[in-house]
């Protein structure tokens, strides 16, 4: 019985600290939520990878992650692993990529299980630091900084050694607050880069476009596109809301952060049905969990589950013994991300903003931004091949499946977030201008014809299965959404060659890549 009021007093001191505006709540099922969060998307990282690296940077893949090194050391010298650091520099291989890939999935397992701690959540943020500076053009998004920035500050956050979900020391609540920041960062940029950089988002226009040109629709994307023009308006205004003006709420008293950090969650969870958008929004979800208290997370834990959260929570919070080491190392972090942020702050308030970009080379503190610019028409790069041993108007050519892009107009959308089809997403860049902007298309070509089984992976499906085509070419269509369901998804129209017909014996082809050195 007294155990039962001890228990009792420590729960109603721990109820009454949060039920002011101060900042005296609790942390640790905050920290436990954000932990797992970042650990699902550590996993997800890794997955894509597991599935894809192969192709895409494997020693038979579009961009040789071999390649890249070789000519990063000739260019650096001795100071190469100081300006890229990256684990591959000890080994490149493809099984060198699997083995690593594994390894960061199998830890974002544990992670996602419960089990975190410092030297866990450092090995992860070390592979994928690793991964991002050898993946080249095809991990060049702002989801990837922005995973290696929270992921870097969930080093802080979790406990030092244990890896009990509930461990002490508490979640350090200056590491709450750098999340805080990093959410403040992430959505205010996002608004600013929109108002500078395209009149559709200052006209309120711009949702009129944006859900039949982004790179992947989903299947949600038709009906969001096929609403009335208000709704556009109306969403144009919402993003401007979220994105501009709740942000400075998470800096405000209790309740204000937890209306501010609703309204940032439900605009992520729209994002989320209107687009595959890879990771992004589920990502930036996570960060914006740090806007919560135990207190307000409890209202969502099931009921069966609560009284026994609750107390774990209240126990760990009235035990705030917190070693002098450790919160030396906090403090430490705080002066350093605070040095960081100048950078990133100036490019914000800067009339020529720059978004998704690094000021440092382990991507501590970053600047990031969505959509400044939205495209007013979808044009696709399609890839078709033929074994004919002449061309002429009785060629017959088979069009190569992209996984989730548009291509076959019948096709519907696919629902993939937060996976991430890498190719399916560098070629909606590469239908913004010619081959020269994205030159690795003619490695990928090249790949192509010589079936190699890597790359194909990439595809959904092979139209050679029993031998290479002799020639590929690329085609440019315009696509637009369909104005009925019943005649399909999409509708299309040539609009002319983007690549002529290349065979691996056309010499002006071949000379191309090799001033790339891209026949090794």
């Amino acid at each position: 019985m007294p155990e039962e009021s001890d228990d009792r007093a420590l729960l109603e001191r721990w109820r009454a600290g949060l039920r002011g505006d101060r900042d005296r709540a609790s942390y640790a099922l905050t920290r436990f939520v954000v932990l797992r969060w970042l650990g699902a998307m550590y996993g997800v990282g890794f997955l894509i990878g597991l599935f894809q690296i192969r192709g895409l940077l494997g020693e038979n893949g579009i961009l040789p992650v071999g390649w890249f090194l070789a000519d990063v050391r000739d260019e650096l010298g001795s100071s190469a692993f100081l300006k890229l650091p990256t684990l591959f520099w000890l080994g490149h291989s493809d099984a060198a990529l699997m083995v690593a890939m594994g390894a960061g999935f199998a830890l974002s397992l544990c992670v996602v299980c419960g089990f975190a701690n410092a030297p866990v959540l450092i090995a992860l943020w070390a592979l994928y630091l690793s991964l991002i500076h050898v993946g080249q053009t095809f991990y060049s998004f702002g989801w990837e900084i922005l995973l290696l920035e929270a992921g870097f500050l969930a080093i802080f956050l979790a406990p030092p050694w244990r890896l009990r979900p509930f461990a002490p020391p508490p979640a350090p609540l200056p590491v709450i607050w750098l999340l805080r920041w990093l959410a403040f960062r992430l959505m205010f940029g996002a608004g600013l880069i929109k108002l500078r950089g395209d009149a559709c988002w200052t006209d309120l226009t711009c949702l009129q476009f944006h859900y039949e040109t982004q790179p992947n629709p989903s299947p949600l994307s038709w009906y969001f596109h096929h609403l009335p023009a208000p709704f556009h308006t109306g969403g144009v205004l919402f993003n401007h809301f979220v994105e501009l003006i709740a942000p400075w709420g998470l800096f405000g008293p209790r309740r204000v952060r937890h209306v501010a950090g609703v309204f940032l969650v439900v605009f992520q969870i729209t994002l989320i049905l209107s687009g595959n958008l890879s990771f992004l929004n589920w990502l930036t979800i996570g960060v914006c969990l740090s806007a919560f208290d135990d207190a307000a997370l409890l209202r969502v834990v099931p009921r069966n589950l609560r009284a026994a959260v609750e107390r774990r929570t209240a126990e760990l919070a009235a035990a705030r013994i917190e070693p002098l080491w450790h919160k030396g190392v906090i403090w430490a972090l705080v002066a350093i991300v605070s040095l960081l942020s100048i950078n990133p702050v100036v490019n914000m308030l800067s009339t020529r903003q720059a978004m998704n970009a690094s000021f440092d080379p382990l991507h501590l503190v970053n600047t990031y931004g969505a959509f400044g610019s939205v495209t007013r028409e979808r044009n696709e790069i399609v890839l078709e091949g033929t074994d004919d041993e002449t061309l002429d108007e009785f060629t017959e050519w088979k069009e190569y499946e992209f996984p989730c892009k548009p291509g076959d107009p019948q096709r519907r959308p696919c629902l993939i977030t937060p996976y991430h089809y890498r190719l399916d997403w560098q070629m909606w860049f590469a239908a913004f201008g010619d081959y020269r902007s994205q030159p690795w298309i003619l490695r990928l070509i090249w790949e192509l014809l010589d079936n190699d089984r890597a790359v194909l992976g990439l595809f959904a499906k092979n139209p050679f299965p029993d031998r290479p085509p002799r020639y590929i070419r690329a085609l440019v269509y315009r696509y637009h959404f369909t104005d009925d369901r019943r005649e399909g998804w999409w509708r299309r129209e040539l609009v002319g060659e983007y690549l002529p017909p290349l065979s691996r014996d056309n010499r002006e082809f071949r000379a191309l890549l090799e001033r790339r050195g891209w026949l090794r």
